[in-house]
């Protein structure tokens, strides 16, 4: 079922109203569908790397668009809509870890998620659920969702169709040093601000997660809520 969606979504490539679909599945992609845009991105930037910028931003922006929803899932309907979500996209488990670490960090989580494969989603839902002030959460969304489409974008304005080659060859091997750059730096940040601070939060996210997992073995139904759940 997967595989169709995904073969549903490339066809929207070569679709009139191209631009139009990018923008939909970007922005339902920051909050409930499981079908990334990259891959469409990618080809509707083949096909006309001239406008490969413009498509960029129109991820981008609809994407910031569609972590709103995401945040107002995880505000007002987390009990009703966002457990099932989550059950769903197979992102429960993940969740109380995710809100511990939001708590602490805030919008350097959020931002530094845009050089890796964290699930958009996971991180508007929980943002929302924990009522992260929405100033940060929008810039933050700004400044992530910019690292994940700008960069390739960009790659396919100024390099045109050979960059396809370069992707499909490197592509791996650069996002994973650029990623190792980014996490490194961020950990250089944290210990430099204290070192115990970081395993102070690492233990305490970790207590989280095992109090969740407890709740909901003991068949609570609101097992990630109880070990996260705003003090506020």
């Amino acid at each position: 079922m997967l595989r169709r969606l995904y073969e549903w979504t490339m066809a929207k490539a070569a679709h009139p109203h191209a631009e139009m679909w990018l923008a939909l599945f970007a922005f339902m992609e920051a909050s409930f569908f499981p079908i990334p845009p990259h891959p469409l991105l990618g080809l509707m930037c083949l096909a006309e790397p001239r406008k490969a910028v413009r498509f960029a931003a129109i991820a981008t922006l609809a994407s910031v668009v569609g972590g709103l929803l995401g945040y107002a899932i995880g505000y007002g309907l987390y009990d009703t809509v966002g457990t099932q979500l989550l059950a769903a996209l197979g992102l429960s488990e993940s969740f109380p870890t995710a809100a511990c670490y939001l708590r602490e960090y805030g919008a350097e989580i959020i931002m530094l998620k845009g050089a890796t494969p964290i699930p958009f989603k996971l991180l508007t839902i929980t943002a929302g659920f924990i009522q992260m002030p929405l100033i940060p959460f929008i810039l933050a969304s700004i400044v992530s969702r910019s690292v994940s489409f700008m960069i390739v974008g960009v790659l396919f304005r100024l390099f045109g169709a050979p960059i396809k080659r370069f992707i499909d060859k490197y592509l791996g091997l650069v996002t994973a040093v650029f990623v190792l750059l980014v996490v490194g730096g961020f950990i250089a940040v944290t210990m430099l601000g204290g070192g115990s601070e970081s395993s102070e939060t690492k233990a305490k996210c970790k207590v989280a997660s095992q109090v969740a997992e407890a709740v909901e073995g003991a068949g609570g139904n609101a097992a990630p809520t109880s070990a996260v759940r705003p003090l506020n």
